[in-house]
């Protein structure tokens, strides 16, 4: 008997005895978490579309400071490797609950320090760079998280119902987006602007610190991943994860990456840079883009939902494999209707655009966990996730740069969005043939 097949037999005869009752209720703690890290690292997305580029990165060129902004905002994501690799190890070889509380704290903590962090004009250049060295913090605690929440929910599922609680965890980043672009809706329309850029902003960063008591106190509730009691129990645990991941799952890596594409970088450019490009050229109100996620996200989440359905009853990688077709189909339309002047149309565009693209997202979850054996799933799912996150976060940063050089006209934006789509689209048609073998298990 093969390693990977050891391992398959041993998660197999782990969740035989699961019910549905456990599920929800590793689903819903995992939900609660995500959408905190979703709701701190989302902040970042929309303060450095509306306020960093001013009161860190000062410039003549409203441009340069928006590529300094977004560049920042870029360099966390950059550390998430990284930090999938650290607490992906640690997970692997300690336990999936125990780094969920670790990187939940740490990520809770960042977001307030940021919320207290002095401007350029306070302390000069030592402002942009402590704000990158948060960033960075912020994208190591990150690179744990959503990897270590999929994980635990997917191995605390029964096996023909993963594709639906895989898409749980998603939610949160709607969920995130809601409550970010809330904050600083809510923000923009109580405070003057004047206000609004000298403190105003700083009230939803340090929301995420009462927000990270109520995290801790849900994930202290939850209980150990069977699967990873029982490869305890076997002995199978690996001594060297990270290693032994490169070493044998390399093709699983680069698969995974190309599955979690398009739900991760085509939303930032759906969301930061749609939103810097309405407020900065085409001069619509903040207000109004922000509106925009907000309406997309809330849609998202019906999306997620009906792509987790699709996944349980057709399979994760035909979801992902058509639904990139379907984000491909409406890109060009969407950025029209971006571009039409229309508050309604406006709206409508963001809302189109994010739900096509989130049947892949929901979907991915289910095929990352899947292309990996639960020796080390925790490291694999991290790395291929968050080199996906790594590369999204430099989207809206390359976005800005290319309709810039075209006399900020939207259509580099458009196929950027949809090269992502067709990319993600080929990775749910290989997916399948990289799969661990799972009876049940619809990949």
């Amino acid at each position: 008997m093969s390693e990977t097949t050891k391992t398959s037999a041993i998660e197999y005869q782990a969740t035989q005895e699961l019910t549905i009752a456990e599920a929800n209720k590793v689903a819903l703690g995992a939900l609660i978490g995500t959408a905190l890290e979703w709701y701190d690292f989302f902040l970042f997305s929309a303060a450095a579309a509306l306020v960093f580029n001013v009161q860190y990165f000062t410039s003549e060129n409203a441009t340069a400071a928006a590529l300094a902004s977004f560049a920042t905002f870029g360099v966390g994501l950059a550390a998430r490797p990284i930090g999938g690799m650290i607490f992906g190890r640690m997970g692997d070889r300690i336990g999936r609950r125990v780094v969920l509380m670790i990187t939940i704290v740490g990520i809770g903590l960042v977001t307030g320090l940021i919320g207290l962090l002095p401007t350029y004009a306070a302390i000069g250049i030592a402002a942009p760079i402590l704000l990158v060295l948060l960033r960075v913090l912020q994208g190591l605690f990150v690179g744990g998280e959503w990897s270590g929440a999929m994980t635990l929910v997917v191995e605390n599922a029964p096996l023909h119902l993963r594709a639906r609680y895989a898409a749980i965890p998603q939610i949160g980043s709607p969920i995130g987006t809601i409550l970010s672009s809330g904050g600083f809706f809510i923000a923009t329309l109580a405070f003057s602007q004047q206000n609004f850029d000298a403190w105003g902003w700083r009230i939803p960063f340090l929301v995420a610190l009462p927000l990270l008591l109520i995290a801790i106190y849900i994930r202290s509730k939850l209980e150990e991943s069977p699967v990873f009691r029982q490869l305890e129990e076997s002995g199978e645990v690996v001594k060297s994860p990270v290693l032994t991941t490169f070493r044998d799952s390399w093709k699983q890596i680069i698969v995974g990456m190309a599955a979690a594409l398009l739900g991760v970088g085509g939303f930032y450019l759906v969301t930061a840079f749609c939103v810097w490009y309405g407020v900065n050229v085409l001069h619509y109100d903040s207000s109004l883009m922000l509106l925009g996620s907000m309406v997309a996200a809330a849609f998202e989440i019906l999306a997620l939902l009906w792509g987790g359905h699709l996944g349980t009853k057709y399979g994760a990688s035909r979801v992902i494999l058509w639904g990139g077709i379907a984000s491909a189909v409406v890109s060009v339309p969407a950025f029209l209707l971006l571009a039409s002047g229309n508050p309604v149309l406006v709206v409508l565009a963001m809302t189109l655009a994010v739900c096509t693209l989130s049947l892949p997202y929901a979907a991915s979850g289910t095929v990352l966990t899947g292309l990996f054996p639960a020796k080390t799933r925790y490291t694999g799912v991290g790395l291929a996730q968050n080199v996906a996150g790594m590369l999204s976060g430099f989207i809206p940063l390359l976005a800005t740069g290319f309709v810039a050089a075209t006399a900020n006209h939207w259509w580099p934006a458009a196929a950027m969005l949809v090269f992502l789509s067709l990319f993600t689209a080929v990775a749910g048609a290989i997916a399948p043939r990289l799969s661990v073998k799972l009876p049940g298990f619809k990949h």
